[in-house]
């Protein structure tokens, strides 16, 4: 769960709609530091081979859909997400590598 500025944020319910835009094909949302606000969402986004997206194209998609504050604050692009052994996605390494992306 993401705590953003008293705000209780799923992942997975973020995760669900970002799923419905054409151009994703993969997505995993976590929290990362915001001094301010405690944690910032944050989507990391496998996009659909030969396809071509940005962020800004993705909050426009979530704009009036679904709250103002599940809205990813940051929007990555990535390539693969950190596995386990067993071929589950290692969350606590994705938000760190995001973390270190974002310079946080």
């Amino acid at each position: 769960m993401i705590s953003r500025g008293g705000e209780k944020i799923f992942p997975a319910e973020v995760e669900r709609f970002l799923y419905t835009h054409p151009k994703v094909t993969e997505v995993q949302v976590v929290g990362v530091k915001d001094e301010r606000m405690g944690e910032q969402v944050c989507a990391c986004i496998k996009v659909a081979e030969g396809e071509h997206c940005t962020e800004e194209e993705i909050k426009a998609y979530c704009k009036d859909q679904i709250s103002y504050f599940k809205i990813p604050h940051y929007v990555m692009f990535v390539e693969s997400y950190p596995l386990t052994a067993s071929g589950k996605i290692q969350k606590n390494k994705l938000r760190a590598e995001m973390e270190k992306r974002l310079g946080l």
